[in-house]
């Protein structure tokens, strides 16, 4: 696929809090996810995602910075280099095209982003703006649409930082809903993530996974 000119919808495929539906269902009809620190303001067409099913990444997942969202502390991301030994999975949501744009801009606070989907095609990332969650990543294409989501341009050359309890549960939350894992699975996926291990022990996160009904 090279152009998103007649192309209406597209996955968007999330590693982080939004695996959670409910809080992904925050950015498209607004509201504030439970644990969170801010309210969403939603996407302009308020639709709710046409499919979404589990996708597995082939990209690192790590923990880094201190987000004003979720008590000041380390939020999701993935590397920018494929590679099978990777392990991340995701939930993705075919949502439109106008929607995706939506989600982007809120998720860097607001501001107005440009996208040419064509280049993220293209070039298989696109950095469009200098933020957290500034540049594209192209996943590739699943049912003749292509499959998007975002993260940061720094690939991984950041100090890693441990995510608040809020975060993490919101992420269990979707690995237990939607991706329908067993907590010893959850555990063993989580505990050696980059920002996790070293500052949750197993214990810690059976404890986080047992709360969450």
């Amino acid at each position: 696929m090279s152009s998103l000119e007649n192309i209406k919808y597209v996955w968007y495929a999330s590693y982080g809090s939004n695996l959670s539906r409910d809080r992904f269902l925050c950015y498209i009809k607004g509201g504030k996810p439970i644990g969170s620190e801010k309210v969403e303001v939603g996407c302009r067409d308020k639709s709710l995602p046409i499919e979404e099913s589990t996708y597995i990444m082939r990209y690192p997942l790590y923990f880094a910075k201190a987000s004003e969202r979720w008590q000041k502390q380390g939020v999701a991301f993935i590397g920018l280099q494929k590679d099978e030994k990777f392990h991340t999975y995701s939930r993705k949501y075919l949502i439109t095209v106008e929607q995706f744009k939506d989600v982007v801009k809120q998720e860097n606070n607001g501001e107005v982003v440009e996208i040419d989907f064509d280049e993220v095609l293209s070039n298989g990332y696109k950095t469009i703006r200098d933020s957290w969650y500034g540049t594209i990543l192209y996943l590739g294409e699943v049912d003749g649409y292509p499959m998007l989501t975002f993260t940061a341009d720094w690939d991984l050359d950041v100090p890693f930082n441990k995510p608040s309890e809020e975060y993490l549960s919101m992420i269990i939350s979707g690995l237990k809903t939607s991706v329908e894992l067993e907590n010893t699975e959850i555990v063993n996926y989580l505990s050696s993530k980059p920002g996790i291990a070293n500052n949750f022990t197993n214990t810690d996160l059976e404890k986080l996974i047992e709360s969450i009904s």
